[in-house]
């Protein structure tokens, strides 16, 4: 059965679709309606005279009933939708939708509140079902990189026994006649793949994190992208990775998806060049300092959204790029397990990744040496005890 965008191929052609009434405009003599689907929307043209019956079951339509259409498919240049138009010729409503709508999905926004009460008839706004359509092009985009380059995929728990990060951001729950936590990360397993001689694994999945915070920048449950890789010679190797992987991303999204996301949000995907800018996280402070930014107290060392964005319009005017790695944190403000620099102890061998003054990822070389590992994580937390394994 064809989809909308498919019915060039059906010219002359009898089909039947399913899909939802958008419009309907009931004329003396004529009745049209406009049908959609997830992948387009079309007019469907009925001559009341041809078929009474069929007119009086149009007639009863409202706007957003479900039905199952039949007609041939005619050219008609000056119809706007695709130059298509199908004359109707039988009708099956498998769902009359109430009237008036409790939601337009074609007509003014409402507030947040109104939207969530009656998601359903909200995603079938366009702009809503485009970030789902392109969210399954970016994940198979992501996923054909990753099977190109060799990389396994895992898929690891989400109840856990202890904390797989720190213990301050833990949703707890009763497990039988223990307690059990939710995932905060894959890295216990990925970590455990890499042990087990697979080299390269990533996983998409969700996490879930008690942060109580109520931005938009962290959520309590949200699809983690992680990525482990062996036989690294620096975290450059991993950046480098990950921008060859980016790019291909946003190269399929733009092919398949570039004019829509402009007509819908105005948006103009970039594709973009590698390598990507790096600065260290110093030279970043000394930049933004000489804006007149400084961090606030609690971010020592480190960026708020504010520091983000103003580095975001620095590298864009001055790389002309919309992505820039931020390299080489301080100890004081990066996990124990990241490897430090041997020339500059101080510093470790990670980044941040931000896209248009916003952190999108994380990253570092891993700490794998055991002695190391120990020392470190007893400067991090003094309550820390040691793991054995071989």
């Amino acid at each position: 059965m064809p989809q909308i965008n498919e019915l060039h191929q059906y010219l002359n052609q009898s089909v039947t679709l399913h899909g939802w009434v958008q419009t309907i405009r009931n004329q003396k003599h004529m009745q049209f309606l406009i049908l959609r689907d997830r992948s387009g929307m079309v007019q469907v043209v009925l001559e009341k005279a041809s078929n009474p019956a069929l007119a009086e079951q149009v007639e009863t339509l409202t706007r957003e009933s479900a039905v199952t259409l039949t007609g041939t498919v005619a050219e008609n240049p000056g119809v706007k939708l695709g130059g298509i138009e199908i004359y109707l010729t039988d009708m099956i409503v498998e769902s009359l939708a109430a009237a008036p709508l409790p939601l337009d999905p074609a007509g003014e926004r409402p507030g947040p509140e109104h939207r969530l009460d009656w998601r359903h008839l909200d995603l079938r706004r366009p702009e809503n079902l485009l970030l789902f359509q392109v969210q399954t092009t970016t994940e198979r985009a992501m996923r054909e990189f990753w099977y190109r380059e060799g990389f396994i995929e895992i898929h690891t728990p989400k109840l856990m026994g202890t904390a797989s990060e720190s213990g301050a951001e833990l949703f707890e729950l009763p497990y039988f006649n223990t307690t059990a936590y939710l995932a905060q990360s894959p890295q216990f397993y990925k970590q455990m793949a890499i042990s087990s001689g697979f080299d390269r694994v990533f996983e998409i999945a969700p996490v879930f994190r008690a942060d109580p915070s109520f931005t938009s920048r962290h959520t309590t449950e949200f699809t983690s992208v992680d990525v482990e890789i062996a036989w690294i010679e620096s975290h450059e190797d991993v950046m480098a990775c990950e921008a060859q992987w980016l790019r291909h991303i946003l190269e399929v999204v733009q092919t398949r998806h570039g004019e829509e996301i402009h007509e819908q949000f105005g948006v103009e995907i970039i594709v973009p060049e590698c390598p990507f800018p790096r600065i260290t996280m110093a030279e970043a402070l000394e930049q933004l300092a000489a804006v007149g930014y400084e961090a606030p107290p609690e971010k020592a060392g480190d960026l708020d959204p504010q520091g983000e964005r103003l580095l975001g319009e620095w590298v864009h005017q001055k790389y002309g790029h919309e992505f820039v790695f931020l390299t080489d944190w301080p100890i004081a403000v990066r996990p124990f397990y990241h490897m430090r620099f041997e020339e500059t102890p101080h510093l470790t061998k990670s980044f941040d990744l931000l896209w248009k003054g916003l952190e999108i990822t994380t990253g570092a070389q891993r700490e794998h040496r055991l002695d190391r590992l120990e020392t470190q994580a007893k400067e991090k937390n003094s309550t820390w005890k040691p793991w054995h394994f071989t």
